[in-house]
């Protein structure tokens, strides 16, 4: 796998990301002790607010960015989205007031929300070979699993010599790496198709290609399944360990890095098994494991008191995060399948912001469902959510699912010979048209 950093474009883009991973990393653990120093007690509620703010912004704002940023000025754009997050955490230590880490919050989001699906779209343009963009792809995963599990305890040596302000100026730096090394990349030759869209047909072609595709459209219900088993983690593993486990910060480090683990081995065989298993096939299986890891700890939680503990906690969040990789990790694939090379801009930002909404349905389910409920009802709501996902992924993605390409040929007549070498009939459907093999992208 590691072979692909060969590719130096690809190897710097790389870097880049892991620069600004761990920025962003240290960045989490900076902004938890700022919100507690500015508010006491109520520091969970000031990033529940922020987390907030942090998802409205990714569903809302990635789509229109996508309409917006030109293919031309790709790398001008990066660099300044960088430059600016840069600038935004340095001004973090001077805030005093609470609105006032909201509004840096807002313009942080608000630029990583058009960096992201943009850098996204980018990777499959310079690796246009499939093997090796899978390699990257999980590649990829590995980084966030590692910054997850690295950056905490970065933070924690960091602050034996400094106060958590330096944190940020240790996030400003990732980020301005990252910004020098785009610099110093060649980015691929961005020739855009004229169509005369309005901005308003620009903004929702991503959403209408994702969402007239079927294989996309499993997707996004694989999202649901995959922020139904990532949300129980991410939000309940504090609440387990700390108040029903009686454990101590080291012993939560632990259960997390267990999740982090089981995702991190997934992604390193995720290569080799799409080699041989088709995508639909894989992803499907890793739905069906999150749903029954969810749907065990439920029974557990609610009629086998006896078997709550580490024996079955670390084995089951080990198997999520299993199962978690193996549902996002293909999703590229998918995307750089269904569209041409100048939609993936707003494809990729379609899929960033309607696996941000899965999130924003899977959050309260498992925060506030759990604590008025208890965490029973929770598990049980966020089994179903998950159940939810996997039989709409089956029943939208066809078990057939071919190599097509969404594309529009409006300006073809139904009789024109493209469209009849495909075996298209002249009153053919304009979804018929739009869903032809990749091999005939003309």
């Amino acid at each position: 796998m590691l072979g692909i950093l060969r590719h130096t474009d690809f190897r710097r883009l790389f870097l880049a990301q892991m620069s600004a991973l761990a920025g962003t990393g240290l960045a989490t653990v900076a902004l938890a002790l700022l919100a507690y120093g500015l508010a006491g007690a109520r520091a969970g509620a000031v990033l529940g607010t922020a987390l907030a703010i942090k998802m409205a912004i990714y569903v809302t704002l990635a789509p229109v960015a996508g309409a917006l940023i030109p293919r031309a000025r790709r790398k001008v754009v990066l660099i300044w989205l960088d430059v600016i997050r840069a600038g935004v955490v340095l001004a973090l230590p001077f805030v005093t007031e609470v609105w006032q880490v909201y509004l840096l919050i807002a313009v942080l989001q608000a630029a990583s929300a058009c960096f992201t699906p943009l850098f996204q779209s980018l990777i499959p343009e310079v690796l246009p070979e499939e093997r090796d963009y899978t390699r990257a792809l999980s590649l990829s995963r590995i980084a966030y699993d590692l910054e997850s599990l690295f950056s905490p305890a970065l933070a924690a040596l960091l602050l034996a010599w400094i106060t958590f302000h330096g944190l940020f100026v240790g996030t400003a730096f990732g980020f301005a790496l990252s910004a020098g090394l785009i610099l110093a990349t060649a980015f691929p030759t961005a020739v855009a198709m004229s169509r005369g869209e309005h901005l308003g047909e620009r903004i929702l072609r991503g959403m209408h290609i994702y969402l007239r595709t079927p294989r996309l459209r499993g997707l996004l219900a694989l999202n649901l399944c995959a922020a139904a088993g990532g949300a129980m983690v991410f939000v309940n593993t504090v609440v387990i360990v700390r108040e029903l486990l009686g454990g101590d910060e080291q012993q939560l480090a632990l259960a997390l890095a267990a999740f982090g683990g089981g995702s991190m081995l997934t992604a390193l065989l995720l290569p080799r098994l799409l080699e041989r298993r088709p995508d639909r096939q894989v992803m499907l299986s890793a739905a069906i494991a999150m749903a029954v890891v969810l749907l065990a700890i439920t029974v557990v939680w609610t009629a086998l008191p006896g078997w709550r503990g580490w024996p079955t906690l670390l084995p089951a969040w080990g198997l999520m995060g299993m199962a978690y990789a193996g549902l996002v990790t293909p999703g590229g694939r998918l995307i750089r399948r269904s569209a041409h090379n100048e939609d993936l801009p707003a494809v990729f930002a379609a899929q960033f912001s309607l696996s941000h909404a899965c999130w924003l349905v899977a959050y309260p389910l498992a925060g506030w469902v759990g604590l008025k409920f208890g965490l029973g009802v929770a598990l049980a709501a966020l089994s179903v959510l998950a159940i939810t996902g996997l039989f709409a992924a089956a029943r939208n993605w066809p078990r057939d699912d071919r190599d097509v390409l969404a594309h529009d040929h409006p300006e073809l007549p139904r009789d024109h010979p493209h469209l009849k070498s495909h075996g298209v009939a002249p009153h053919a459907h304009p979804f018929v048209i739009d869903t032809l093999h990749r091999r005939w992208p003309g």
